[in-house]
């Protein structure tokens, strides 16, 4: 074998590791930040369940909670009250009048429920002539899917699903009766969350580690207020630093512990 066929030959190896280094580079590169994005994607998916869990334990309890095990029970557990709240005006003799507010509770769903389904309604689009449903109630609907048609002049259209789920309700108007804009048609609800969800492993990550938890009070102008903030305490993303001056570079997080808001940094 001559030098010039030895040269080509080890020239030719040389560029083929160069090669699969580089994509070996690149493609660690992109599966590193698909493994972020994915972690990320779970962790902001338990956070807002732990949100809404808190919110609603504050709407029953009249506080937040930092026990893990408290909040799980409650879930598992809790009832909460459907509240109907109704305003009654009393004219007085000299031309005012008195606003009395009556609170009436209706009955009582599961905290479960509660926290992890959501409820929708469809409304009418526009004023015109109601022209039929296309879903009857017990139906699981799609996004665009037909929900109703209504005559708006000489033209007739049919109106979709904003959402998917399971029609409950079906308000009671007839076919050729007029509708008018934001008259409410349809109820219908879905899970928001996934209605599996171990709640007595909801504090932790799928790292081993919990999330970090405060409920408490601080002082605004003299007045006491509740605030709760939930924290992942080892984000994915090297990048997500505690000491960023930029909120939505900060660990992933809702509330605060000095202000009274639920907002995620990721919103």
């Amino acid at each position: 074998m001559n030098l010039t066929k030895i040269l080509t030959i080890a020239l030719l190896a040389v560029s083929l590791y160069l090669a699969y280094y580089l994509y070996s580079g690149v493609q660690k590169t992109i599966d590193d930040r698909n493994s972020i994005a994915t972690n990320e994607s779970a962790v902001i998916e338990r956070l807002k369940l732990i949100r809404e869990a808190e919110i609603v334990f504050q709407q029953v309890n009249g506080q937040y909670t930092a026990n893990w095990d408290s909040l799980a029970t409650f879930i598992e557990t809790g009832k909460v009250p459907i509240i109907e709240r109704r305003e009654e005006i009393i004219q007085k003799a000299y031309g005012g009048e008195d606003i009395i507010i009556h609170i009436d509770t209706l009955g009582f769903i599961s905290a479960r429920e509660k926290i992890l389904k959501k409820n929708y309604t469809v409304s009418a689009a526009d004023d015109g002539i109601f022209m039929g449903y296309k879903v009857k109630v017990g139906d699981q609907v799609i996004t665009n899917q037909k929900a109703y048609a209504m005559k708006e002049g000489d033209k007739v259209n049919e109106l979709p699903f904003l959402e998917k789920g399971t029609i409950t309700t079906l308000a009671n108007v007839s076919v050729g009766a007029a509708i008018t804009r934001g008259q409410e048609l349809i109820s219908f609800w879905d899970y928001q969350f996934n209605p599996n969800v171990d709640v007595r492993k909801l504090s932790e990550k799928e790292d081993g580690t919990k999330y970090e938890i405060f409920a408490g009070n601080v002082d605004k102008s003299g007045v006491k207020v509740q605030v709760i903030e939930v924290v992942d305490p080892t984000p994915a993303n090297p990048a997500r630093k505690e000491s960023n001056d930029h909120k939505n570079r900060k660990p992933l997080r809702f509330g605060s512990r000095i202000d009274v808001s639920t907002a995620g940094n990721w919103e």
